[in-house]
């Protein structure tokens, strides 16, 4: 796929219209995010991921590495007729002839195949499902020695830094729900939240095309609500297994903080920072950096594909139940 447009001058922002699960992003409530480079000194790298809570960086990945992966994906998923006829498939262009809800996203709760054509759907699942075994997403992408490496100078953690077998290989067809506000420690409760989640996206993805998109600042927010969590909950005599559990009485469904990101910056008076990212970018943020995904309009129609990575210091308690490939039904 040709590499993307440079992410958009702030001053070109507000001519362009961004949607989320509850409306329109209003222009006072977006923003770009500020990416660093490989060549960034590593102490204002500390510092901005201390501050901001997440950092993007440019080409932490080759961008081979990452379209074979992109590649093999769609490769695999075209059985379910999700590709545009006579398409390459590293390109990932949805045909738009086809019922988008028979598409559904991973990692969003059970799937819904309302108005779905279920035979299609549940076919498009289980391969999704499946693409997380494959030796070309699991070993050539999560364990690669570029993100590795990058966590364990960022951290110092060194040696110790390891990645964590449990991901979240995601897809977004064009118009289908965008990800809910959520933080993740949320998701990881029965570890320390020292954790580093690096997202990376697979492939190209257009500043309209659904990308992450992060609360400014947000993670002092996220701390905040988790502090207010945890003492409702113990309040609540919840056990200590029901107060850790994503799902609980405090949670909205699929253990999201709202499922409108508009609603929830006007709340909070922050603006959701977004941008346009390359193959080979990826971004850290800690467990208590607020994040959502504008809906996919990418205007050429380009399905959205990425993956959440998780990095923790074995040397201290980490979330075990995170030990494993993603499974359907696995509580987490």
């Amino acid at each position: 796929m040709p590499s993307a447009t440079l992410p958009t001058p702030e001053t070109d922002l507000q001519e362009k219209n961004f949607y989320v699960n509850d409306g329109l992003l209003p222009p006072e409530s977006i923003g770009l995010l500020e990416p660093a480079t490989l060549d960034t000194p590593l102490e204002e790298m500390q510092r901005r991921y201390h501050e901001d809570g997440y950092l993007l960086v440019k080409n932490v990945l080759p961008r081979e590495d990452v379209l074979r992966v992109r590649r093999k994906y769609f490769e695999m998923l075209a059985p379910t007729n999700c590709l545009a006829p006579g398409s390459d498939p590293v390109s990932g262009i949805f045909d738009t002839t086809q019922n988008r809800f028979n598409f559904p996203g991973v990692g969003a709760g059970p799937p819904d195949y309302t108005g779905s054509d279920p035979e299609v759907a549940e076919l498009f699942n289980d391969l999704a499902l499946k693409a997380h075994h494959q030796d070309w997403y699991k070993e050539d992408l999560c364990h690669h020695p570029a993100i590795r490496a990058f966590v364990a100078k960022l951290t110092g953690w060194g040696d110790n830094t390891l990645s964590i077998r449990r991901t979240l290989l995601r897809n977004n067809m064009p118009q289908n729900t965008a990800i809910g506000v959520h933080y993740d420690q949320i998701f990881l409760r029965h570890g320390e939240d020292t954790f580093v989640t690096a997202w990376v996206p697979i492939g190209d993805i257009s500043i309209e095309g659904g990308g992450l998109i992060y609360l400014e600042k947000g993670h002092d927010i996220g701390k905040q609500t988790e502090e207010e969590f945890m003492k409702r909950a113990k309040e609540a005599g919840m056990s200590d297994e029901q107060v850790k559990s994503a799902y609980n009485a405090n949670m909205l469904s699929g253990g999201l903080l709202d499922v409108g990101p508009a609603r929830y910056a006007k709340k909070y008076g922050r603006r959701w920072l977004l941008t346009g990212y390359e193959a080979g970018d990826v971004v850290f943020h800690n467990p208590y950096a607020i994040h959502a995904s504008c809906i996919n309009h990418d205007p050429e129609n380009v399905i959205r594909l990425g993956t959440d990575l998780r990095y923790v210091d074995s040397s201290r308690p980490w979330d075990t139940r995170w030990s494993n490939i993603l499974k359907p039904g696995d509580g987490l």
